[in-house]
């Protein structure tokens, strides 16, 4: 039995001492890894998901004044969904309430969609008082009409007109309270 470990020790390769490794190599492993994690952090806050602020209380009671909202960019916006756009650079939240093509019309303190009512699971009494567009208004192609939760604050759609999708900055995912916590 002595014999096969001589055998297999006489085979094997005679192992390399161990390289130690300086200050200089972690600094420039642990720079690489950093700059990995940089780049694919950006990528995830440019084309995936985004992260804003409220600064006003137009989408209240979804959105409040101070809360942090994530969005996710991918999905194209529907009815119903509440979504961050842009609107003269700056960002504000709302809900769509009609795709391009959908004829929108404000009576008496409701809203209809292609001469529909729609469904919202609380009724936000809504009027075309002080708009700047007329009513029925025909969304524009590659653009949604959005409104606040907050109707009493008109300037959404109302006041602009449809936003147009390439200034939705996503539909809102994740909303995080700042205040009181």
């Amino acid at each position: 039995m002595g014999d096969i470990a001589e055998e297999v020790t006489k085979t094997d390769p005679p192992k390399k001492p161990k390289k130690k490794r300086t200050a200089k190599s972690y600094a420039i492993s642990f720079f690489i890894k950093a700059a990995i994690t940089a780049i694919a952090l950006w990528a995830l806050l440019y084309w995936i998901a985004g992260v804003f602020v409220c600064h006003d209380n137009s989408a209240y009671p979804m959105i409040k004044d101070g809360d942090l909202c994530i969005t996710y960019r991918l999905d194209k916006p529907v009815q119903g969904d509440v979504i961050a756009y842009k609107v003269n650079g700056e960002i504000r939240f709302g809900r769509v309430i009609a795709a391009e093509g959908d004829s929108v019309d404000i009576l008496s303190d409701y809203v209809t969609v292609n001469g529909y009512g729609i469904f919202e699971d609380t009724l936000y009494p809504t009027t075309s008082e002080g708009a700047s567009i007329t009513f029925p208004y025909t969304v524009s192609e590659n653009c949604v009409f959005v409104l606040n939760d907050h109707r009493i604050d008109i300037s959404d759609s109302r006041t602009y007109g449809g936003v147009r999708l390439d200034d939705v900055q996503g539909k809102v995912i994740f909303i995080m309270r700042k205040r009181g916590i």
